[in-house]
């Protein structure tokens, strides 16, 4: 009976151990570090650079050039549940095919690198590499 009793214990303790993971957040600022598309690898630009500012719910995504003024070019909703991040895009600058429509990321967080993983809407195998610089 006292074995039973401890082991009933260990079990509830790693339990509510386990509950109280912490839900991992995106909130910062991102700079692009290049990208795989289709099974192309692409670095990051040169001459400028992308970054997104992530909030709580939100992204907003910037061209920055050195001596111009940081452009907005697309901005959105995400939600991360488990593995997956889940982004809906509700502006963009350039005419795009997936403007309110969810698109379903695999995301991995590792100290300050961000990966996505997907298949948008068009069909375009995307990967690709952030690192949080805020």
């Amino acid at each position: 009976m006292k074995t039973y009793f401890t082991w009933s214990l260990a079990i509830s303790l790693l339990l509510i151990a386990s509950s109280f993971k912490p839900v991992p957040s995106l909130r910062g600022t991102w700079k692009f570090a290049g990208g795989i598309y289709n099974g192309k690898k692409e670095s990051a630009p040169v001459g400028y650079s992308l970054q997104r500012k992530y909030d709580k719910s939100r992204y907003e995504a910037f061209l920055l050039e050195k001596g111009l003024k940081p452009e907005k070019y697309e901005a959105g909703n995400y939600t991360l549940k488990g593995d997956t991040c889940v982004d809906t895009e509700t502006f963009s600058q350039q005419p795009s095919k997936i403007t309110n429509i969810p698109v379903y990321y695999s995301f991995t967080l590792s100290n300050d690198s961000l990966i996505l993983k997907g298949t948008l809407p068009t069909g375009m195998k995307v990967e690709e590499y952030w690192r949080r610089i805020k």
